[in-house]
């Protein structure tokens, strides 16, 4: 009898949609695998196995209809034992990641994704860099945004790390760890350390009070991995070429910055900003709206409505919620929570974590450009498994395009268009 994991012929054969002969041929051609039974009569097949190679066929069946929409929230195309968002929920390996973020530190949530024990990262060598070089760095790049901080002292550590290209499991959770806590400690004008990042921004933003650090590190766990966004694919695609790690999250940087991701905070914090001021709230909403937030699906605001999260993004409702137990007594919470309920009410659409973590900014009177300082911290973490990942698979990623110029002019006939 088949095993919870495992299937008989017909079993795979009908979960794969077909029969027993063409069932025989994938296992001809490597495509699938078999074991014996107990008694050595019948072939057993292994139901994760089955399962996957169902996905791949479903998504290949899809990948024709999507094509011309290019990525855009299209079919999957790598694929990742990390995140998982479905259902409306978001998983880090199997994990909860809204129930992590109650309790869990970024060090932890690390651990997780990067697959080795939270000690491990706790007692990690550290950062193998000159604090004499280091505070010079954060001289001359002082009144750089965090970002271009960020960007310019990350590769410049990288040239002093002498164990960049290592490849070693040890060598690569030491960079890994580095390369987590220069960026924190860039983003903040700070030492590197080996404290908890949210204890690192607590202090660096003079947040001393218990309930509003543990917000801190709620956000950086729940902002720690999205699965394969714009900024985690460039980190991929830049590993698979054989780079170092600092690289690729340096990479993954310059991806986040835009507008559309999470330079996305920065928007936010304007429009919260000038809704504050609107004497009319729904009027103000109504000529926005109107003027030029327009977007395929409908008028969306910036920091509202994700494609991923028709009933909400679980990781907003979780950070609005605990920001809304430890707000100061005098502060624009009460706006900013109007303004998401207006925009409900408007539009139907919930607020994102983008809009949260501007939220979380301008409560807190945290320092200008916060919101995206949490983003960028917490996000390294899940940059950094999947180029752990992408490492271990080993291939160049490298799509193909679907040319849509002119044949005639290269004296190509009209039977080399693709079909």
């Amino acid at each position: 009898m088949p095993t919870s994991t495992s299937l008989t012929a017909s079993e795979a054969a009908a979960t794969l949609g077909i029969s027993l002969p063409t069932l025989y041929a994938y296992v001809s051609r490597g495509m699938l695998s078999s074991s014996p039974d107990a008694h050595g009569k019948h072939r057993l097949y292994d139901a994760a196995e089955v399962r996957r190679l169902a996905r791949r066929k479903a998504d290949g069946k899809r990948a024709g209809k999507v094509a011309q929409k290019v990525l855009d929230w299209g079919v999957p195309v790598l694929e990742s034992s990390i995140t998982l968002v479905a259902d409306g929920r978001l998983l880090y390996r199997g994990h909860d990641a809204m129930e992590l973020a109650r309790s869990a530190s970024l060090e932890d949530v690390a651990a997780l994704l990067w697959e080795c024990s939270a000690r491990r990262i706790a007692e990690a060598p550290a950062v193998p860099l000159a604090p004499a070089q280091w505070a010079a760095w954060l001289k001359l790049w002082g009144d750089s945004t965090p970002l271009d901080r960020a960007l310019v002292l990350l590769p410049a550590a990288a040239a002093q790390m002498p164990r960049v290209w290592a490849l070693g499991r040890d060598a690569q959770l030491d960079t890994a760890c580095a390369v987590m806590r220069l960026l924190g400690a860039a983003m903040i004008s700070a030492a590197p350390s080996n404290e908890p990042l949210h204890r690192q921004l607590a202090s660096a933003w003079r947040v001393r009070n218990r309930e509003r650090a543990g917000l801190l590190r709620a956000a950086l766990v729940a902002c720690a991995d999205h699965e394969l966004n714009a900024s985690t694919f460039t980190v991929r695609c830049i590993t698979s070429t054989g780079t170092h790690l600092f690289g690729a999250v340096a990479g993954g940087l310059a991806a986040l910055s835009g507008p559309r991701h999470g330079g996305e905070t920065v928007r936010i914090a304007a429009l919260l900003d000038e809704a504050s001021r609107a004497p009319d709230l729904d009027r103000y909403l109504a000529n926005r709206l109107a003027r030029h937030e327009h977007r395929a699906q409908g008028p969306v605001l910036s920091g509202f409505g994700h494609p991923l999260y028709p009933d909400g993004d679980p990781r907003a409702r979780l950070l609005l919620e605990m920001l809304a137990d430890c707000a100061p007594a005098r502060s624009p919470l009460g706006d900013v929570l109007r303004l998401a309920r207006t925009v409900r009410d408007t539009t139907g659409a919930e607020p994102t974590v983008d809009f949260a973590l501007a939220a979380i900014e301008r409560v807190l009177a945290l320092p200008a450009g916060a919101a995206f300082t949490l983003f960028a911290v917490g996000r390294v973490v899940g940059w950094i498994a999947h180029a752990m990942e992408q490492t271990r698979d080993g291939r160049l990623i490298r799509p193909r395009a679907r040319y849509i110029g002119e044949y005639e002019a290269a004296g190509l006939s009209q039977s080399n268009r693709p079909r």
